[in-house]
């Protein structure tokens, strides 16, 4: 009767620890597929289309330059026709700003300044602004294409309206 009792404690003992140790590894495995799963779908940022539409070419008065504070470049329009360049610095990324008192454009964080064609007169952007390629859509609109730059002064640069 004392064997069997022994016996039987054995048993629930190798039991438990069976059924203790498949616990344990259930919840490893669940687990694992729990923080897993955020890995199965890819991590995508969606970020707008670098096309910009910047109206119609009227709302730009013949030698004026407009700031597009929202999508970072600027419409000119000179004698030549309309072009566009990044309002972003060469030197670091800061947003420039149009002065017309001075005719030219300015960075505030270090002092570049550049030409209304882009180029670079002072301070310490290493590069001209770059101009963007910019044309007609089949509604008479100008658009901007922020992620394509196109030579300096080309003629093929300028949208002629």
């Amino acid at each position: 009767m004392a064997d069997e009792t022994i016996k039987n404690d054995e048993v629930n003992r190798r039991q438990f620890f069976m059924k203790l140790g498949l616990g344990s590894l259930s919840i490893a495995a669940a687990g694992t597929a729990a923080f897993s799963y955020q890995y199965l779908e890819p991590n995508v940022l969606f970020e707008p289309s670098p096309v910009v539409n910047a109206g119609k070419p009227d709302r730009y008065p013949l030698d004026s330059v407009t700031l597009d504070v929202n999508s970072g470049i600027y419409i000119v329009h000179s004698q030549e026709g309309y072009f566009s360049l990044s309002a972003v610095c060469t030197h670091l990324g800061c947003l420039t700003a149009w002065k017309p008192e001075l005719n030219m454009i300015a960075c505030p964080c270090h002092g570049s300044k550049f030409e209304q064609s882009g180029k670079k007169i002072e301070g310490p952007a290493p590069k001209p602004l770059p101009w963007k390629r910019i044309w007609l859509n089949d509604d008479g609109d100008l658009l901007v294409d922020r992620s394509t730059d196109v030579q300096a002064q080309a003629r093929d640069s300028f949208v002629r309206v």
